[in-house]
């Protein structure tokens, strides 16, 4: 298997980020936003992908949450759209329905290199943690579209918006993996035009 780990950096006036990558990897994460209930996500993200991820980001939280929350999604898109460089051999397609506790969660990924996000969710609070809800959406929505993929997330059964938002972000790690998953018996690109770009 070739090597899927990317590093990269990303430098504004807002935010400073650097990414380590492993599409391959078994769950060690390390991560520092600077806002604590992200962090969380992210971990979760890493362990139940099974994707080793390292993110560091300075952010100019005494705006509020929004440009770390943003940019990080964008870097961390990036990096999942270059280690996947040309795509060859993998499933494509994943999906998860994921419970957590009286939450359900729908998430379905296509890494058809055509960005879309499809989000289905209501939070009833402002706030988790030191995290704005409405920030979720917006993280898929850069994920998505820095990566070039296909991304519905749906929640089939509301409740505690720690455990909506927490169903959301193992579901995409768990589509994520499936997607990105190398099947011996994909021959080349798995698509008809020959091309997921």
């Amino acid at each position: 298997m070739s090597d899927r780990t990317i590093s990269q950096q990303r430098t504004t006036k807002e935010t400073d980020i650097k990414v380590n990558l492993n599409l391959d990897g078994t769950g060690k994460s390390e991560i520092n936003t600077g806002i604590g209930f992200f962090d969380h996500m992210l971990e979760g993200f890493s362990k139940h992908g099974f994707f080793d991820l390292m993110l560091n980001c300075k952010g100019d939280l005494h705006v509020d949450s929004h440009h770390t929350i943003e940019d990080c999604g964008i870097v961390l898109g990036n990096a999942i759209r270059e280690a996947l460089t040309d795509k060859k051999g993998i499933r494509r397609f994943g999906s998860c329905i994921l419970p957590m506790d009286e939450t359900l969660v729908l998430c379905a990924v296509d890494l058809s290199g055509r960005p879309y996000l499809a989000f289905d969710g209501t939070f009833t609070t402002e706030r988790i943690g030191d995290m704005d809800t409405e920030m979720v959406r917006e993280f898929f929505y850069a994920v998505s579209y820095s990566a070039g993929m296909n991304l519905h997330v749906k929640v089939l059964n509301p409740g505690n918006n720690h455990h909506m938002a927490e169903a959301m972000f193992k579901a995409f790690a768990r589509a994520l993996d499936e997607a990105v998953t190398i099947d011996s018996r994909i021959q080349g690109i798995l698509s008809t035009k020959g091309s997921l770009s």
